[in-house]
């Protein structure tokens, strides 16, 4: 599987952005997707992952700094994986990537865990 991430910029805070990962290949709604993102100077971090179909099919998970933010959502029709993000704060500016994983949601938070990458796309939230 191959990833495209797309939608990052730069945005004031309280602004909205939302980014999309496109993905290749016909097995897309097999694997359970994930937003990731990492900060200038840390560590990868979870942010929002969306079940595949036979894991659970619309079962999502989020960090709690995201929780009522952010919403994760694929259209499995065409392969894309999107993460709405409103009410941005200067602490989610980070580079985001998204990834996908043949396993079930809750291992699916780890980045460890997640069986393909795609590039990273910047995400700056100005105060």
């Amino acid at each position: 599987v191959q990833l495209q991430a797309s939608g990052g910029g730069l945005v004031q805070a309280g602004g909205s952005l939302r980014l999309s990962c496109a993905a290749s290949g016909r097995t897309f709604n097999t694997y359970t997707m994930g937003w990731f993102r990492q900060p200038p100077g840390k560590e990868r971090e979870f942010v929002a992952a969306f079940a595949a179909i036979r894991w659970g099919g619309g079962s999502t998970s989020y960090v709690d700094s995201v929780k009522g933010r952010f919403t994760i959502s694929r259209d499995n029709a065409k392969d894309t994986v999107y993460l709405q993000m409103n009410s941005l704060k200067p602490e989610d500016t980070a580079v985001y990537y998204c990834a996908a994983s043949r396993g079930p949601l809750y291992l699916s938070i780890h980045p460890g865990n997640m069986d393909y990458w795609g590039k990273g796309t910047q995400v700056t939230v100005s105060s």
